[in-house]
């Protein structure tokens, strides 16, 4: 299973059924891509917690009306095929609504921030 797919889907489905949080286990690379959600606005608060004796993470989403900010996800990057791109090859998605999250040398960080510190990275997904 792909963690990351599972991840962004499940962000993606608990805003359209309009849910103010959600639960997930938690890992190293799951919590730096939700900070990096958090710093681009589409998730308000990212809290790690222990429920039953395992980590979990809880990721506040940011809506208006019980409307959801997360409006599509498309993962880029899979298992079977891994997708790199350059620092000059990055371009904003959805005419900067959106967001691509990058895994760089540097760590979990957005198209604008890896462009911005001239880095590429495997191209992990795109969220509007």
């Amino acid at each position: 299973m792909d963690q990351i797919s599972n991840f962004i889907i499940k962000l993606k489905n608990a805003g359209n059924a309009g849910l103010v949080s959600v639960s997930t286990p938690f890992s190293k690379l799951k919590f730096s891509i939700a900070l990096a959600l958090k710093k681009e606005g589409f998730v308000k608060d990212v809290e790690e917690k222990s429920e039953k004796g395992k980590r979990v993470m809880v990721l506040t989403l940011f809506s208006e009306n019980r409307i959801s900010k997360i409006k599509g996800v498309e993962r880029i990057s899979k298992p079977s095929k891994r997708i790199y791109k350059k620092s000059t090859e990055l371009r904003s998605v959805k005419n900067g609504y959106g967001a691509l999250i990058l895994s760089t040398s540097a760590g979990i960080m957005t198209g604008r921030d890896a462009k911005r510190a001239k880095l590429g990275g495997e191209a992990l997904f795109s969220i509007w």
